[in-house]
């Protein structure tokens, strides 16, 4: 991995992967704070995100929004990135080799970001990171120390947002998750306890 092709926490050009440089019409980076404590991690752009050069804009984004409100955080207090920056062709799931392809930006924007807590969204971050299968509807709210280069990172595993969409027994856990999210990552305080009946 060349180093100029990464400038801060922004991949800027890449052409490692073949078929999603032509797939893609950008590169989505991750968004939010660049001193983030709590970090979300989905699998790869989808047509959406892709579009608007941002992650987890569409039906799965609205639905992690609401999470965080649910739990006195904005979207803006926490940091949202991908396993892939470009989005894979018809939103198949990314391939070992694609992912293995990222994994040094990704590992990057952890060590520069230094997080308390990376929440992996579903099944394919929580298995890239843990190196290992995973059964998230039964693992997630679980913590586990993984090792990403150099260092020891804190991971909570959680089901994809998208999930609650097609399985309405997923929302509790969802929602859940991202509650124990906010409080291991001392982010639950600093929301000032407000209740969520504020937004309304």
């Amino acid at each position: 991995m060349s180093d100029d092709a990464m400038d801060g926490l922004c991949v800027r050009e890449c052409e490692r992967c073949p078929e999603l440089v032509e797939s893609r019409s950008q590169i989505v980076n991750g968004v939010g704070p660049d001193d983030a404590d709590l970090v979300f991690l989905g699998e790869a752009p989808g047509a959406n995100e892709d579009e608007q050069g941002e992650p987890f804009v569409g039906r799965s984004g609205s639905v992690l929004d609401d999470a965080l409100r649910d739990v006195g955080l904005a979207r803006s207090d926490v940091r949202i990135t991908n396993c892939v920056r470009c989005r894979p062709p018809e939103n198949r799931d990314p391939t070992k080799a694609e992912l293995g392809n990222c994994r040094g930006y990704l590992e990057r924007e952890l060590e520069r970001l230094d997080p308390d807590l990376v929440v992996t969204l579903g099944k394919v971050p929580s298995e890239h990171l843990l190196d290992r299968s995973v059964a998230v509807t039964k693992e997630a709210g679980d913590v586990v120390d993984v090792r990403l280069g150099e260092r020891l990172q804190r991971v909570l595993i959680c089901v994809h947002p998208a999930a609650t969409l097609y399985d309405r027994s997923q929302r509790d856990t969802f929602s859940d998750t991202i509650a124990r999210a906010a409080d291991l990552s001392g982010l639950a305080d600093s929301a000032d306890g407000q209740s969520s009946l504020g937004d309304f």
